[in-house]
């Protein structure tokens, strides 16, 4: 099961990530284990040749199919309910980031701190190195500090784009005139890449997201180095 997991997922860079690869594997294994069920009786049946065709109702039988799925939904209503709840709070950030959906580049303002705002766009084709990833690199990324609890708001300056990053289990709509949050912590180092995830017109598919992860003391450094230019 985490060989199948790991072909569709990320892997999880946060405990947001983490508890949403959880409760898919629980609902994964609820679902294979109905899935055999299922078949198992279809087969037996198909093969069974004991009949009687004067059976007209079976009370215990339909008793057992009535109360066995809606045990199985409360087990799978319970964990997604407490997901919902983890998802939607916010808990004492240390750091808010604004971010502003244009079309088509990314805006970033670091509220905390005093003039640190910029652009992020794509990085063309043409001006790659070669360690740049196509259509997902940017010229200028997002710094946060690992282990930190960061908070991001997120609108939109024309229509409506969708702040994603797949590995940290962080996806917001930014809708022009409103102001989203959302919460998150990555528990490593690293580059997170992520994309718009609504369908915001022609270049919807050229506004990457880059986040880089560092540690706090160099994250330091970076928004004196910034704060300077």
């Amino acid at each position: 099961m985490a060989t199948w997991k790991t072909s569709f997922l990320q892997d999880s860079s946060s405990p947001l990530m983490e508890q949403l690869s959880f409760f898919h594997d629980h609902t994964l294994l609820v679902l294979a284990i109905i899935t055999m069920l299922v078949s198992q009786l279809m087969v037996s049946l198909y093969f069974n040749k004991f009949i009687n065709r004067y059976l007209l109702e079976g009370q215990l039988i339909e008793l057992i199919w009535t109360i066995l799925p809606a045990i199985t939904l409360v087990f799978i209503a319970l964990p997604s309910l407490r997901l919902i709840y983890i998802l939607d709070e916010t808990n004492n950030p240390s750091i808010t980031i604004k971010t502003i959906g244009h079309q088509w580049y990314w805006s970033y303002e670091y509220s905390d701190f005093m003039n640190i705002e910029f652009d992020s766009y794509m990085i063309p084709q043409n001006e790659m190195n070669l360690f740049n990833f196509r259509l997902l690199d940017v010229d200028n990324r997002m710094m946060t500090p690992f282990e930190t609890q960061i908070r991001i708001l997120v609108t939109a300056a024309d229509v409506i784009h969708s702040w994603t990053i797949p590995s940290l289990g962080v996806k917001i709509d930014g809708t022009p005139g409103r102001l989203n949050q959302i919460s998150f912590m990555s528990n490593r180092s690293g580059l997170f890449y992520g994309q718009c995830s609504e369908i915001c017109g022609a270049n919807h598919s050229f506004m990457p997201i880059v986040m880089e992860s560092v540690s706090p003391n160099f994250f330091i450094k970076w928004i004196s180095k910034i704060s300077e230019i």
